[in-house]
């Protein structure tokens, strides 16, 4: 096991079955920095078509976005596009949400553009926010709902059930019903 995996759960299970993993590094003072370029070459090695991320808090480089383009998916811990955007993550976002009086929050899968939090919206599922709610216990309901609806939006995706409105909304299609869109 290489040890910059040791801090990343889903890298270490990954390595553990055999799945190839390529850990783009956070510094660049790292002797094992490359580039972006270097980065979608190597992920066309491997025929990546998706990239989802779990609420990953830097900007992505632009040549990788070109690269995927409506391929790469990230989540926000609240209803975008409130509460979104450069510095709010974590736990900021829920006391932001109950600091504002808001009623409902929740996780929002949205695609990944160049800015932050800002791309097409793609899935949202709405927690309602307590009156004597911590950020704690927000929290805790949205991650809840965050496992169930990503699981739900990366079966659609492996599905082909994603589908593009003209105006560039995109629809999930039922399972059950392929007439009905959510």
């Amino acid at each position: 096991m290489r040890p910059h995996l040791m801090d990343c759960g889903g890298a270490e299970y990954a390595c553990c079955k055999g799945i190839p993993v390529i850990v783009f590094p956070t510094r660049k003072d790292k002797e094992d920095v490359f580039s972006a370029e270097d980065l979608v070459i190597a992920l066309k090695s491997l025929k990546v078509d998706f990239i989802l991320l779990a609420g990953y808090l830097k900007l992505i480089p632009a040549a990788l976005i070109r690269a995927y383009p409506k391929a790469i998916l990230n989540i926000h811990p609240s209803l975008l596009p409130a509460f979104g955007g450069k510095g709010y993550y974590g736990m900021k976002v829920h006391k932001a949400v109950i600091a504002s009086g808001a009623r409902y929050s929740g996780p929002t899968i949205h695609y990944v553009d160049e800015q932050y939090d800002t791309g097409c919206i793609l899935a949202q599922r709405v927690v309602p926010v307590l009156a004597k709610d911590t950020a704690e216990e927000l929290a805790a309901r949205v991650l809840h709902e965050e496992h169930k609806l990503y699981v739900e939006v990366s079966a659609a995706l492996c599905e082909e059930r994603i589908t593009w409105r003209e105006d560039g909304v995109p629809l999930i299609q039922s399972k059950e019903n392929p007439n009905n869109y959510r």
